[in-house]
């Protein structure tokens, strides 16, 4: 990416040489272009949100600015670009979403997130730090940025415009008030689930702002819950658990199993824990930010639950699930079983059976599907 201060060079995580995804796109640019054109002070605390792969963080690592992610890829996407860009350790602090945040913020770099939840949530967690002199820029392309988003900026920070477009890209610009009079922060949410989805039926469910369906049980995992696996599994993964709910019905059927529950959003991670606790499970739990079953042992795994997602933002990919199957594959002991939810035209049968030899349609309606593949020895 050609910036103000140069080229870097900027990859995702995992890196993927295959991968025609960019890992920085016309927002970004449009950004840093504005930074330097219009000589804006970098100085003092410099806080970047939602910068998706470290494109922002590393093109002004100089200004030794702070990062906060909800994302472990991103975070990790960040650490790779930085050490090739020669940026000494330490020069980014990254954080997480769920980490605290810095106690005063003189520049807010915000690339707009694609739940306007996670944003509201990161706008109301940073708005005690800004002062009156903080400068506040977002960025996000033009498909991203709605009437609500600006909304969203004006009811916590201030008064809100927006930048003509360029390259498909906007910018928002917001002069914080700090009179304003801020809504209280609705995060973390609670609801109860219905009756009739098996073990979870009439249980607590609790969501972070950001994580899937926040509001209510989406229709695909009601669907899985009346069709998991009986109990017996001695360890059970939910990958990708978004808020839990699955892992969590896994572990009230069988107190006896070892439920690990992993994603790659540190809110999502945090919502499940919120969600296996909020209904007091007896059993064993294990609560794990990271990329899909990395770092778990192969052949250690009796039982895979997965909905992977099908997007990376606003890219349809199936690279996500890919790397899902293929990490259940080697993580699950011969025997060990993978079932998969999915939009019945994602074809998930084709790309089990070439990775396990095997696919079996356990249920299905016109629109999902719950597969399920067995490791052969």
């Amino acid at each position: 990416m050609t910036t103000p201060w140069g080229e870097v060079d900027l990859t995702r995580f995992p890196e993927d040489p295959r991968d025609p995804l960019r890992a920085w796109d016309a927002s970004d640019a449009y950004l840093l272009r504005h930074l330097a054109e219009e000589g804006v002070p970098l100085t003092g605390t410099v806080v970047v949100v939602g910068d998706r792969w470290g494109a922002l963080a590393t093109a002004l690592a100089e200004h030794r600015p702070t990062q906060i992610t909800d994302s472990f890829l991103g975070q990790e996407a960040t650490r790779a670009n930085l050490a090739r860009a020669g940026v000494e350790p330490g020069a980014v602090q990254l954080l997480t979403t769920q980490d605290p945040p810095p106690e005063r913020v003189d520049v807010l770099l915000v690339r707009v997130p694609k739940s306007l939840a996670l944003l509201e949530d990161q706008l109301l967690r940073l708005a005690p730090a800004v002062h009156a002199d903080t400068v506040v820029v977002g960025t996000g392309m033009v498909k991203e940025i709605h009437t609500s988003t600006l909304q969203l900026f004006e009811r916590v920070l201030g008064p809100t415009r927006t930048s003509l477009a360029r390259q498909k890209a906007r910018l928002i610009f917001c002069t914080p008030d700090p009179a304003l009079e801020r809504p209280a922060n609705p995060w973390p949410y609670s609801y109860g689930l219905p009756d009739g989805i098996g073990a979870a039926s009439g249980r607590t469910v609790v969501n972070h702002a950001g994580v899937f369906c926040a509001d209510r049980l989406d229709i695909g995992t009601r669907f899985f819950l009346t069709h998991l696996p009986g109990p017996g599994a001695a360890r059970v993964v939910d990958l990708g658990c978004g808020n839990g709910v699955v892992g969590t019905a896994v572990a009230l059927a069988d107190p006896a199993a070892e439920v690990l529950f992993v994603d790659e959003s540190f809110q999502a991670v945090a919502s499940a824990e919120a969600t296996y606790k909020a209904n007091g499970v007896p059993g064993h739990a294990e609560f794990r930010v990271g990329d899909g079953l990395a770092g778990v042992a192969p052949g250690s795994v009796d039982l895979v639950l997965n909905n992977p997602p099908f997007h990376a933002h606003q890219a349809t990919t199936d690279a996500t699930a890919w790397r899902m199957f293929t990490g259940a594959q080697r993580a699950l002991r011969p025997g060990g079983e993978l079932w998969v939810i999915g939009n019945r035209h994602l074809g998930y049968h084709v790309k089990l059976r070439r990775l396990f030899g095997n696919s079996e349609l356990v249920a299905s309606d016109p629109k999902f599907v719950v597969l399920r593949a067995v490791k052969k020895d």
